[in-house]
């Protein structure tokens, strides 16, 4: 009996997920999730520095005419302390005298000599010194556990020594379809056959995501079949198989999991498209039944699919963000269920795509984007607000657009 879309949501995020972990170098950590929480081991700055190249003068000697009694370089264990009536010139990053409370930049001075320099009055106490832990402090969380590693994350790890972490192992998926009238694209069609353009688009998906995908091959229209390719994939985390799970009599994948003991989680979502949606447990292998047409299979995966995902990666996310929009045209729906709508976001408007039959192969490649529709709406007019679910998160534009922030 299908469910509703909240339930299925709820089911998957409640879903039991066992995550191994394996410690990589911060380089090959990309895309992973992290399996520890890392602490800072040092503060940063490690000491007191100077945020120019200038002087490193008291404050108190602001206006004066200073001696120079010396060059602190960027990399100089340097413990001089400043008298008062002296400076020292000092390079950006150079530690800084444990007394000094400015540091005036070089174009700020005026050079009365080579030992001497006037510094200007108008100085602020402590300007320009870049203080010991105001950055970073030592035991400061610096990423938690379930977080995604980015670039980001490997500036803050190499900033502290750490070369290797702790990172969810990759799960693995294996993907198969099933239908006698579908060829794989290197495979030679007839005419009344069509290519498979479903397994592709779902191994290419799960690679994106960060998945190890196996693909192990089409079943025939046989149970016998396709029961041989789902024992070969029990060592899973995933399975993921398209088409075979409506009612129709060439449908043999439903019975071909029944016949292996599969339990079935949900059987139907009320949706569309992608109603006949099936998600069912072997032993530890989740199984996600796709339906057979090419855009209700991406939509739907797209939907729940990914959120599955979320949760085999290990990361703690495992609900959908979305941006607030606006429509950029008046949008027909027939109500009674709740609907994925195809579209294009440009930072501003959401413009629904207008071919969106759930048979269709073309319609994704124009949309970055998708609305989720209640089942009660029935017109959305211009201008009126939405929820956009990105795709693709590459976010830029053909041309150029003015990105300032400006003041109201």
């Amino acid at each position: 009996m299908a469910i509703n879309m909240d339930e299925v949501i709820n089911i998957i995020n409640n879903l039991e997920i066992k995550t191994n972990f394996e410690i990589l170098p911060i380089e090959n950590s990309i895309g992973r999730i992290l399996a520890q929480t890392i602490k800072a081991k040092v503060c940063l700055p490690k000491f007191n520095n100077s945020a120019m190249d200038g002087y490193a003068v008291l404050y108190e000697d602001g206006g004066e005419i200073l001696e120079i009694k010396d060059t602190i370089f960027a990399g100089d264990d340097n413990k001089s302390l400043l008298e008062k009536g002296t400076t020292v010139k000092i390079m950006t990053g150079a530690p800084t005298p444990k007394n000094c409370t400015a540091v005036i930049p070089k174009e700020d001075c005026k050079i009365i000599n080579e030992t001497q320099v006037k510094i200007p009055t108008n100085i602020k106490k402590n300007q320009h010194i870049r203080f010991i832990g105001e950055d970073i402090n030592q035991d400061e969380i610096l990423i938690h556990k379930y977080d995604e590693i980015d670039f980001s994350k490997i500036t803050l790890l190499a900033s502290q020594g750490i070369s290797h972490i702790k990172v969810f192992k990759k799960p693995k998926i294996i993907v198969f379809a099933s239908g006698e009238e579908l060829k794989l694209h290197y495979e030679k069609v007839e005419d009344y056959q069509i290519f498979n353009s479903n397994t592709p688009t779902l191994i290419s998906r799960c690679l994106e995501l960060g998945c190890q995908v196996d693909f192990i091959g089409q079943a025939h229209d046989s149970i016998d079949s396709i029961k041989e390719l789902i024992e070969n994939s029990t060592d899973a985390d995933l399975i993921i198989t398209s088409g075979g799970v409506s009612v129709g009599d060439a449908d043999f994948t439903k019975d071909a999991f029944k016949e292996l003991n599969c339990e079935n989680i949900f059987d139907g979502i009320k949706i569309k498209p992608g109603k006949p949606t099936v998600l069912g447990k072997i032993k530890n292998t989740y199984i996600l039944n796709l339906p057979g047409n090419p855009l209700a299979s991406a939509l739907i995966f797209e939907l729940f699919g990914k959120l599955i995902i979320q949760k085999l990666l290990g990361s703690n996310r495992t609900y959908h963000n979305f941006i607030f929009a606006k429509i950029g045209e008046e949008l027909r729906n027939k109500k009674g269920r709740i609907t994925i709508i195809p579209g294009f976001f440009d930072g501003e408007y959401f413009i629904s795509e207008q071919k969106r039959s759930p048979g269709m192969v073309s319609t994704l490649s124009k949309c970055n984007s998708i609305i989720v529709l209640d089942e009660n709406v029935s017109l959305l007019k211009k201008d009126s607000p939405v929820k956009v679910l990105p795709i693709s998160w590459k976010f830029f534009e053909k041309y150029n657009k003015d990105f300032l922030t400006n003041e109201q």
